[in-house]
């Protein structure tokens, strides 16, 4: 690796970067190509941020800010309309071509198997050939992720849907409408665009998308200026918020009080804005109740009948050895898994995997024993 050319493209001297990679850069190995990732956002390089044994650099997904009063927000933030597309409910990959060989990249910057062979067999051949600096930024979603299973969306698998498009060694993103059209050159699914929006309307015709969005169990929606001046924002649905909550609590010790804490504030925010009536204000209230106390009241219980606090998942692979590579990156990645029996189909193998959700299970045991919170 050259260092002096990976400095300049970070733009960092060689000193900063041998001393990051001492003490702040991990170094992996498998699966190959090898490649130092960037674990948390340092001299500006966003985290995630990943260099290839070519030297060649994928920047990290930059974290997208969220408003908690939309009119102002928009109004104080962008310059003079506003593009809108769905934000889905999913993992956030990296895909680009390494040495001829495509690689999905998590948010935080590991080769993730079962994401690459996902994109592998969703991808058409070409376009790495035709644009071989490409990198597609996409949403993976569907019942068979094994990060956030979700069935809202059209298939009974796994897909994928472009959001943004970069390029190796660049920083930054080419936004909305660069993203639709190489999605439109390829034949690979995209994003629901819903429109450009002035300033002044923005926020009204949002309201109206979350709503309908919202009735249907899906996230929310990005907002991006369209020629991409200003970073984009975001922003979710008072349903979308609910079912956070719910998995949150049931699996309650496995989260950070901040996750819990900026729902509810959401939650709030959202009900002032939209100047809700006291009956729709009640019954948000029900939907976070219900949402907050009805998954935990059921994993205390089933952990006081002895049970095990479990989360079931599905993948559907190609070959084994995928399977086997994503079973070592759960545990590279702290979690505990246990993998059923391979299934064999026509087209490779469905595998039902159990989570084991620890700290929940030792938390709940402990305080059914008497221990105090």
């Amino acid at each position: 690796m050259n260092l002096q050319r990976v400095a300049e493209k970070l733009g960092i001297t060689v000193d900063r970067l041998e001393s990051l990679q001492e003490t702040k850069v991990s170094k992996s190995f498998w699966p190959e190509p090898q490649l130092l990732r960037f674990d948390k956002e340092i001299s500006g390089i966003e985290a995630g941020t990943v260099i290839f044994e070519s030297g060649e650099i994928v920047w990290g997904y930059p974290r997208i800010r969220r408003p908690l009063m939309l009119e102002a927000a928009i109004k104080g933030h962008f310059i003079d309309s506003v593009a809108v597309e769905e934000k889905m409910n999913g993992h956030n990959v990296r895909i680009t071509s390494i040495d001829g060989d495509i690689v999905a990249l998590t948010r935080g910057g590991f080769i993730c198997p079962y994401s690459t062979e996902v994109a592998t067999r969703l991808l058409p051949e070409e376009i790495f050939e035709e644009l071989p600096g490409l990198v597609l930024c996409a949403e993976m979603v569907g019942p068979e992720n094994p990060y956030v299973s979700s069935e809202v969306y059209p298939t009974d698998s796994i897909d994928l849907y472009l959001f943004d498009v970069a390029q190796k060694n660049r920083r930054g993103t080419y936004g909305v409408y660069k993203t639709q059209e190489i999605a439109e050159e390829f034949g690979l699914r995209a994003t629901a665009f819903f429109g450009e929006f002035s300033l002044k309307t923005a926020h009204q015709r949002i309201r109206e998308i979350i709503l309908k969005l919202g009735r249907q169990g899906r996230e929310g929606v990005v907002l991006k200026d369209p020629q991409n001046r200003v970073e984009p924002l975001k922003y979710t649905s008072s349903e979308s918020n609910c079912s956070d909550l719910e998995i949150a609590f049931r699996y309650y010790n496995d989260y950070a009080q901040d996750f819990f804490l900026s729902r509810a504030v959401r939650e709030g925010f959202q009900s002032v804005e939209w100047k809700e009536t006291e009956r729709k204000r009640r019954e948000r209230a029900r939907r976070i109740g219900e949402s907050i106390l009805l998954p935990l009241i059921e994993t205390i219980e089933k952990k006081q009948r002895g049970e095990t606090i479990t989360q079931r998942i599905q993948i559907r692979v190609e070959s084994l050895a995928t399977a086997r590579g994503f079973e070592y990156h759960l545990r590279r990645c702290g979690i505990r898994a246990i993998f059923d029996q391979p299934l064999p189909e026509d087209d490779g193998y469905r595998i039902g995997i159990t989570k084991i959700i620890m700290s929940t299970n030792d938390k709940t045991e402990a305080l059914l024993d008497g221990e105090m919170w």
